[in-house]
């Protein structure tokens, strides 16, 4: 299945690209925000097998009407150096155990839009996006997948300077300014895909090919991840995993290259969708 925030309302993309505002489908008995439903997601995904109502066609909808499908998650966790030729990219050995760090909630952003430049250098980093759909706490990884509700496209947009600013790095903070999190457009259920650990994903630059890899590339594939943060903390209903970025962003190339004011940024993962931005200079 494929759930979108379109108009800011809960919406089912159905089978046959019609879309469905599922509060008026339920008689509100879901309501209009998509968060609120990650607490009862089971419920949803069997209601949704039994939508009848007629939507609109999915071309209809104008693409700045699609949101961000996890806009308030309670934790966000985002994982770095988590394929190798990014880790070699960076100058650094592929990690023994997850490289953790947050993104703060406020920095997430619509998957269509503007990305305002901060002083410094601001480069691209394409993901795969986890939504949790279930509790998860101390979950095998043989069992991981069970406990999401979906897959996304997200951009970990990062100022590299902020970031590395000692004496110990400053992640969180150099990855945080808003905007930094755009998700989107939809979120597709793991059922979907033939091997939801094997996705292609990347990203553009005003049309040149900058990030190009599949998510079996990952050194902590999916179920490992969940497996690993579940062990120390439960992993609530809409929280957010950004599971890392392949190789391809601006500080690893020679000479180095960083967003500047009017480039488009396109982010994508294959049988997600795509996410537009055109990039702007801050005031």
């Amino acid at each position: 299945m494929r759930f979108a925030t379109i108009s800011n309302r809960l919406s089912l993309i159905t089978a046959s690209d019609t879309v469905v505002d599922l509060a008026r489908a339920s008689g509100g008995w879901f309501g209009p925000n998509i968060q609120d439903a990650y607490e009862r997601w089971d419920e949803l995904l069997e209601f949704c097998t039994t939508v009848t109502a007629e939507g609109i066609p999915l071309s209809e909808v104008p693409a700045t009407e699609f949101g961000n499908p996890a806009p308030h998650p309670r934790q966000l966790f985002a994982i770095g150096l988590n394929y190798a030729e990014h880790a070699a990219e960076s100058g650094l050995a592929a990690p023994e155990e997850p490289a953790v760090f947050t993104k703060f909630a406020t920095s997430l952003a619509d998957p269509y839009g503007t990305i305002t430049l901060v002083p410094g250098k601001v480069d691209w980093e394409v993901e795969l996006v986890v939504v949790l759909g279930r509790r998860a706490h101390h979950v095998a990884a043989a069992d991981a997948w069970r406990h999401v509700a979906g897959v996304s496209v997200g951009q970990d947009v990062s100022e590299r300077i902020r970031q590395r600013v000692g004496p110990a790095p400053q992640f969180s903070m150099g990855k945080s300014y808003p905007g930094f999190g755009p998700i989107g457009p939809v979120l597709v259920t793991p059922d979907e895909f033939d091997n939801p650990d094997d996705l292609a994903l990347g990203c553009l630059i005003n049309g040149e090919q900058m990030q190009q890899g599949r998510t079996s590339d990952m050194v902590f594939p999916v179920p490992e991840l969940i497996a690993r943060l579940s062990a120390i903390t439960p992993l609530l209903p809409g929280d957010v995993i950004f599971t890392g970025t392949p190789a391809g962003v601006g500080f690893g190339r020679t000479p180095q290259r960083y967003l500047a004011p009017g480039d488009e940024l396109v982010s994508y993962v294959r049988g997600i969708g795509e996410m537009r931005h055109l990039v702007v200079a801050g005031k």
